[in-house]
Formats: structure tokens, C-alpha cells, sequence
């Protein structure tokens, strides 16, 4: 047998395998997930916010998962937010914009990335926003910034904080120019939100990256993080081949930012919903209805946990 007949043998028994192994939607519909020490029921990692018991690892959620976190299961109103031409460049590569956009929506329930609701937090109406990093990596396109503007004209028309959990990579390529001036639209939007003296908090989540840290995300007037996640602006493998020099492992993480400044607190996600209770009920002078450390629970996720 020559070498050509056994690269070609070769050739099968790899494809063979590769067939063997579970797809992407598996992996995604499985009952299980990965962390520190491995396999680890999605069930069992729910009922702690999503959060590792072992290594503290703040894993991924939805923007109703981060809803459900913050306002309690099901105790808020997801607002409708305006939908504009979902392909206006026409743009195809490996498959069309428009498929993207479909397989997007299925996977996670929403019309685009982002999320607005209105609720309560200890008796203060608030205005929410989260990006779902599901949804294309979280990018932002026209639709996206419609959205986010959105929940600005709501904060001001109801004279309510607005709150945003922001992630994802950056403006949708797929979008081109039009993504790129929601950077710019949504600046504009929050200096109206400002000029209202309305409360603009911004809660971190992994990743937080590209346009999105520079426009709308790095303008609350509190930046609060979720431990361990990414907050950055170009990778860090760009900036260490720019700089020439070794950058310190902890680089671009939210400890690293909130040590040069740019982020005032980072905070366990079981804590969030109390820490943002109490600093908008300090900057609105109300009396909140913030939990304190006693054995009371509430309902998150569909699960009974102990507030903390």
C-alpha cells in the first residue's frame, strides 16, 4: 500500500471520529456543563445564580435569567422595543445576516441582544437593561441600539434609575457602519438620561469588550462588576505586541479595573440585587426595602434560596 491509499485511510478514520463527537446544539442542550473540576449539572449550578460552589466562577446567564436575579422570577415586564431593517447591507459570507438573525432568535428568545424590563427594586421603579451574549456574542446592531435608546426615552418618561448589565464584543460586523453609530447614538442618549438627573448604574458582566466598553457601558455615573470577568477595549494579546512588554495575569479583569479606577465595586452576583437597592435608595433619598443578612428567602429562578 502506498502513502497516498493510507493518507486517505487516514483520512476516513479522522472523519469517522469527528462524527462520533457531539455537536455544538448538543453540547448546548445537554444537561450538563463544565467548570473547575469538570462535568457539572446545569441543574445544581442554577440553583447557586449560576455561580461554581468551588471555584466562584461566574458562568454566563440570559438577560431573564439576570432579570430573574434582580427583580425576583417573573416580577418585572419586559418592554417591546422597535425592531428596524434586520439586514440593510444585505451581507453574506458563509451564510446570510438574515439566517444569523433567525438561529439567534431561536437559540434565545429575543428579538436582538438586548433586553429591556421595568420593575421594582425595594420600592423603587427602575428601568433594566441586559445583553444576552448568546445573541451573536452579545453585539450591537441597529436593533440593539433602538433598544438601549429605548430604555432611556422609558427611564425619563417615568423618571426612573436606568440599570445596565452589559456584555458582548463589541458593534456587529454584519452591520458595518450602522453598527458603529450606535456607539455614538447611545452616548447621546445617556447624556440625555444625565441631563435629567436620573440614576445611570452599570453592572460588568464576562466579556465586556470593544464598542461597547467604549461608548454607552463606561458612562454610568456607579460601575459596580461581577468578579472575574473581562472589561476591555482591544484584546490583550494586542496590547502586550504594542506596549513590548508582559502584562500581569489579572489583566483586563474586572479586579484589575476596579484597582486603576474604572469600575467602583466588584460584587458577588448573590449581592448585586441588595447593592443596588441600597445605593439607589441612597442616591434617590427613599427608604428601600433593601433584604438584610437574616433567614428570609426568595424565589429566584424557580428555586428557593436564602438571601443573603
Amino acid at each position: 500500500m502506498n502513502w497516498i491509499k493510507k493518507t486517505l485511510q487516514l483520512g476516513e478514520k479522522i472523519k469517522k471520529i469527528l462524527k462520533k463527537r457531539p455537536s455544538k446544539e448538543d453540547i448546548e442542550n445537554s444537561e450538563w456543563t463544565n467548570c473547575c473540576k469538570g462535568p457539572i449539572l446545569k441543574t445544581d449550578l442554577e440553583k447557586n445564580l449560576w455561580v461554581c460552589n468551588s471555584c466562584g466562577k461566574h458562568h454566563r446567564i440570559s438577560s431573564r435569567h439576570r432579570f430573574d436575579i434582580i427583580f425576583g422570577k417573573n416580577n418585572y415586564q419586559i418592554l417591546d422595543t422597535p425592531i428596524p431593517t434586520e439586514d440593510p447591507l444585505n451581507w453574506k459570507d458563509t451564510k446570510s445576516y438574515k439566517d444569523r438573525l433567525k438561529a439567534a432568535r431561536k437559540k434565545t428568545n429575543q428579538n436582538c441582544a438586548v433586553l429591556i424590563a421595568s420593575g421594582n427594586l425595594g420600592g423603587i421603579n427602575i428601568t433594566a437593561a441586559a445583553i444576552n451574549f448568546d445573541f451573536i456574542g452579545g453585539s450591537i446592531g441597529a436593533a440593539e441600539g433602538e433598544a438601549i435608546i429605548y430604555g432611556v426615552q422609558h427611564a425619563i418618561d417615568n423618571k426612573t434609575p436606568y440599570v445596565f448589565f452589559p456584555c458582548g464584543g463589541g458593534q456587529r460586523m454584519f452591520e458595518s457602519p450602522i453598527a458603529l453609530a450606535n456607539m455614538t447614538r447611545t452616548t447621546l442618549a445617556i447624556n440625555e438620561l444625565k441631563k435629567n438627573n436620573l440614576p445611570y448604574i452599570v453592572c460588568f458582566t464576562d466579556p465586556t469588550a470593544g464598542g461597547i466598553t467604549a461608548s454607552f457601558a463606561m458612562l454610568g455615573d456607579f460601575h459596580f462588576a461581577e468578579p472575574g470577568c473581562l472589561i476591555a477595549f482591544a484584546g490583550k494579546r494586542v496590547i502586550q505586541a504594542t506596549v513590548k512588554e508582559e502584562l500581569s495575569p489579572d489583566f483586563q479583569t474586572s479586579e484589575f479595573v476596579e484597582k486603576h479606577g474604572f469600575v467602583d465595586k466588584v460584587i458577588q452576583r448573590k449581592d448585586l440585587r441588595d447593592q443596588i437597592t441600597m445605593l439607589l435608595s441612597i442616591l434617590l433619598n427613599k427608604n428601600s426595602e433593601v433584604v438584610s443578612d437574616t433567614n428570609e428567602t426568595s424565589e429566584l429562578s424557580g428555586e428557593t434560596r436564602e438571601a443573603s
